[in-house]
This record gives structure tokens, sequence and C-alpha cells, in this order.
């Protein structure tokens, strides 16, 4: 895996032998995912053609990533240093940490995560994680020898809260001895959680110590529902949570909900958002739920005959952006609602809007650090810009990290992409499709140097059948995705994807 050491020409290239010419391309670099043009369709409804969905719904990214997790290859020895090392020292910085500890099994869930009620497990593996820190903080090199710079962090998991409110209170300080965190009104700090698992305080200590942003796992309120996937809880409880993070001030209150779950019907489900709703959260995530019982193990505790049909399904999704798109929120694209004057509708409206690891985000200028086991970073420096993912197993996670105590040139990172500007170009294009349902040729043009009509005259052709369907629409200015094409968006992007072929079909849940 040499090829990885080698630093990118970060050249143009012509298509039909994949060269470098001579001349440096055009770059961004303060967001190099936003078309000038990228926020004209923001405002437009997601029209709802369940035609369309039936003749386009196949298996696909959620592209988080380009490209997707599944190039990723063993790193070479020493590599996860040089790009620490080597990395932009004025990017600031996102961090997110993966807690994997769950006290109980839910069995849609196909996250990286271990069931236990040992608390002390969270006190030994928190130790690994400041360990993890103090690796990498090491490599990172500032101006003027200061503090990184850090816009955004994410607690996900897992179940975050599994963290006794102390360890999160020793986490949070040790961090701010590492790095310079943005005031609060800057940044985004947020914050999984499972509302089963809050104690008395813990939502006033997180508060306290500078998190803005909390999500709550709801996925749905019927009670059939929660005993048919082992999450119970009450609709109160919900809204008891929502009450007290407003009187605490939190900035943000996002809901997660989930729709193809076991014993629900379109009925039920619409009660659900109905009450959702009424609690006001300020963001929603609407995610179809991929049964694949084959790749994980707590699936199969749900009965296929007890799921919902595929018609079923769609009737459920329609009526979901129906009532939400009614009460006021903003469909931002790929299952994720938000009200009006939410940071992402507003980033969205004005071209700014970003996606990665962490989802739809503002903060498109960081470099990505993740912590813990299964945790993903991306990071850029002048030639590259690699993908990393730690190990998924937590003992070899916490193997690797005693082992990286007494030999410097071992990191935790198991894993890399390499990202060429060939994958640079179409990740722009895809993320300026998903985030901005628009990619403007002009633009791309002078970024990457290249002409895009005839750079992607084989993916302009492969349209033709969406833009009969009115899904999008082209002309030599760019493409546009259509108020039909909207919740297909997916779809549009993958035409651009080059690694998307037979191998990976079956890995990806369906699009709708």
């Amino acid at each position: 895996m040499t090829e990885y050491s080698q630093p990118d020409t970060q050249q143009p290239y012509n298509r039909a032998d994949e060269q470098p010419t001579t001349t440096r391309p055009v770059m961004q670099p303060d967001n190099p995912y936003a078309s000038t043009r990228g926020s004209i369709t923001s405002k437009q409804l997601p029209a709802f053609d369940e035609a369309m969905i039936q003749k386009y719904n196949r298996s696909g990214p959620r592209y988080t990533s380009y490209p997707t997790a599944l190039e990723f290859t063993p790193i070479p020895v020493d590599l996860e240093t040089k790009i620490l090392k080597n990395r932009e020292a004025r990017a600031p910085l996102s961090l997110y940490f993966h807690i994997p500890f769950c006290r109980h099994l839910c069995y849609y869930c196909a996250c990286n995560k271990i069931i236990t009620k040992k608390n002390s497990d969270s006190g030994d593996y928190l130790e690994y994680l400041i360990a993890e820190i103090k690796l990498k903080r090491r490599l990172l090199t500032t101006e003027g020898g200061k503090n990184p710079v850090v816009k955004q962090l994410h607690l996900g998991g897992g179940t975050p809260t599994f963290l006794r409110d102390e360890e999160m209170v020793q986490l949070w300080e040790f961090l701010q001895t590492q790095f310079e965190f943005l005031p609060e009104d800057e940044g985004d700090y947020s914050i999984e959680i499972d509302p089963r698992e809050l104690s008395g305080n813990t939502l006033k200590v997180l508060r306290d110590l500078g998190f803005n942003r909390i999500s709550l796992g709801v996925q749905d309120l019927d009670e059939s529902v929660q005993i048919a996937v082992n999450r119970v809880h009450s609709a109160e409880l919900i809204e008891n949570v929502l009450t007290e993070a407003r009187e605490l001030g939190f900035h943000s209150i996002n809901i997660d909900l989930i729709y193809g779950l076991p014993h629900q019907t379109p009925e039920t489900l619409e009660q659900t958002v109905r009450r959702i709703i009424e609690m006001a959260p300020d963001r929603l995530s609407v995610f179809n739920y991929a049964h694949l019982p084959e790749r994980f193990k707590a699936q199969r505790q749900i009965k296929e005959a007890d799921l919902p049909s595929p018609a079923a399904k769609l009737t459920m999704l329609g009526n979901t952006i129906n009532t939400l798109t009614e009460a006021g929120y903003q469909y931002i694209g790929i299952d994720h609602f938000a009200k009006p004057d939410d940071e992402l509708a507003v980033a969205q409206r004005e071209g700014k809007l970003h996606r990665n690891f962490q989802g739809y985000t503002i903060m498109g200028d960081c470099d990505l650090l993740g912590f813990g086991v299964s945790s993903i970073s991306q990071i850029a420096n002048a030639n590259s810009r690699y993908i990393l993912q730690n190990d998924t197993d937590l003992q070899a996670y916490q193997a690797t990290i005693d082992a990286a105590q007494h030999n410097l040139a071992i990191m935790p990172a198991v894993k890399v992409i390499k990202t060429s500007i060939k994958d640079r170009l179409r990740e722009y294009v895809i993320m300026n499709l998903l985030c901005h349902d628009y990619i403007d040729f002009k633009d791309t043009n002078q970024k990457f140097g290249i002409d895009a009509i005839t750079y992607f005259i084989d993916e302009i052709a492969q349209l033709g059948a969406m833009q009969e369907d009115r899904l999008i629409d082209m002309d030599a200015a760019g493409i546009r995705v259509l108020p039909k094409g909207r919740l297909l968006g997916r779809n549009v992007a993958m035409v651009f994807d080059e690694y998307l072929d037979k191998k990976h079909k079956n890995r990806f849940s369906k699009v709708i």
C-alpha cells in the first residue's frame, strides 16, 4: 500500500487516461463543497411521487463520505503519524467521540455497540480515550504553539450518557487543556441521548460544561412498536427532557424517528409524528429501518412477519413528509428536517451546508478527528485528503492504545482511504447535489480545471431517464434536482459514484 504515502499531485486530469495535465486546479479552501448557485432549490418542498420512488428505489450509500467506507484498506505503518503532523495548522477541528456502551439492546440497531451494565466499563474506556487524545494531540502542529481550535464536538454511540456525570466532566476538562474551543455561540457541541438513561442532574451537567445541542433517540411513541424493538419509554418522558433542555438553554434539540419498524402502521406513525410536532424539536431525523439480520445480530430478534409491507412504508414516508412540511419544517435532505430558523436550514438556503460522517453540518471547513473504538477521522493536508478508521473491536482498540505507549510509531487507525483529485471532484459533485440540489458546471470547471460536460459525458447520458421523469433538470449551466427528485437525491448522486458496482450492491440500505 505504498501509494498511500505518496503525495497527491493536486492537478486536473483528462478522463481518457486519468493522467495529470499541467494546470493546477482552482480550489476554495474555505468551503470546498459549496457551489455559488447551490441554494437555488433549497426552499422547494419535496414532491412525493410513489411511482417514481418505486421505479428508482434501490440500495445505495448515504454519502457521509466519498469514497464510502467500503473502500477502506489496511493502513501502512507511520501513515497516521505523517497525516496528523502534516495537516494544515490553521484548519479548525471537529471532534467525534464514540462511546459504545448501552445498558439495553435495541433490536433495530446497527451501530457499533457493547451491551453491559458494568459501570466500571465506562471508567476504563475513558482512560483509553484520554490516552488516544494525548497520542494525537502531540502530533498536531499549530500556529504560534497555541492549542488547535475546535469548532465542533459530538459524542455518539452506543449511549454517550453511559459515562457517569463525573466522567463526562473529566473528559471535558481534559479536552480544555488540549484544545481551544470556540465560544458556545460560535461552536457546535452536541451529544446523543437515550432519554431512558438520564440521571436527575445529567442535562444540567452537560449544559454547564458547554454542550449546546442534544439529539434524542425516540424512534416511535407507540407502545407495541417499542416493545417489539425493546426500547420502551413514554411520551411524557420525552416531553420532560425537552422541557428541561429548553429551560437549561440548549440551542438546538433533535429527535430521531424510524419508519418501517415492526407493528408500525401509517396510522400509528402519524400519531407519533403529530405528537412530536407538538413538542416542537428544532430538527428531526426520520430514518428508514433497514432490516439486515444477516449482518446485524440484534435484528434477528425482529420477526419479518411483523414488519410493514413496502407499500405501507411508502405511505408512512409520504405522510411523514407532508405532515412535517405542513407544520413548517424544511426538508434538508436524506431523512432530515429542520425549522426554517435552524442553523442547518439557514446554511442550506445560503449555500453553506456540508455533509460528513456526522451527517449534515455547517462546519464544512473542519478536519474531523475521531476518538474511540470504530471512530472515523477525515483529515486534509496541502496535497491529500485522508479518511481513517480505528479498530471496530474494543479489545483490539485497547491493545493498540496500550502498544502505542511504548512505540511512538503505533497509532489507533487500522484502515485508510487516500482520496485522489479525481475522488475529490466526484465528492464535490455528490455533496453539492445532496446538500444544495444543484451542481454548477462553471464552478466545477474553475475549481478542478476541467470541462464538466465533457468529463461527465457518460454520467450525463445516464441521467437522461431521470430528466425525462422530471426528477432533475440539466442544461449547459448545471444539474438541478427538482421537487420530485429531492427524495431520490441519493440516486442522482450514485450516478457519479465511480466505486459503486455489483460487488457493493448488497452492502447498503434502500434509498427509501
